[in-house]
């Protein structure tokens, strides 16, 4: 019953960070070309949490993909920057989190 209990806890509790990560994404108007589980203009989140499965730089690489924009990392269509009054480093860092959890 206890490890039951526990594991309904730790659920509920990704749960609730996961929405509120969701929420800081499209705050930051990262949802506009992306969600989690449908390529849209970019990549799916999931997509991206596959790509950098075990990576251990990449929180950074996606953080920096992120701050400076990118190109070729998907194909053709050019990632545009995203600076820290479009989403503070801490919301981006919660954000990154959740993508590579998923």
């Amino acid at each position: 019953m206890i490890r039951k209990t526990l594991i309904v806890a730790a659920a509920l509790a990704f749960s609730a960070t996961a929405h509120a990560s969701e929420e800081l994404a499209q705050k930051g108007g990262c949802t506009g070309c992306h969600k989690v589980d449908a390529k849209m203009v970019g990549p799916a989140y999931k997509d991206v949490a596959a790509k950098y499965k075990g990576q251990k730089d990449a929180a950074a690489k996606l953080t920096d993909h992120v701050r400076k924009g990118s190109t070729g990392v998907w194909g053709t269509i050019p990632m545009p920057p995203s600076p820290e009054a479009k989403i503070s480093n801490d919301d981006l860092k919660k954000v990154i989190d959740w993508v590579l959890k998923l």
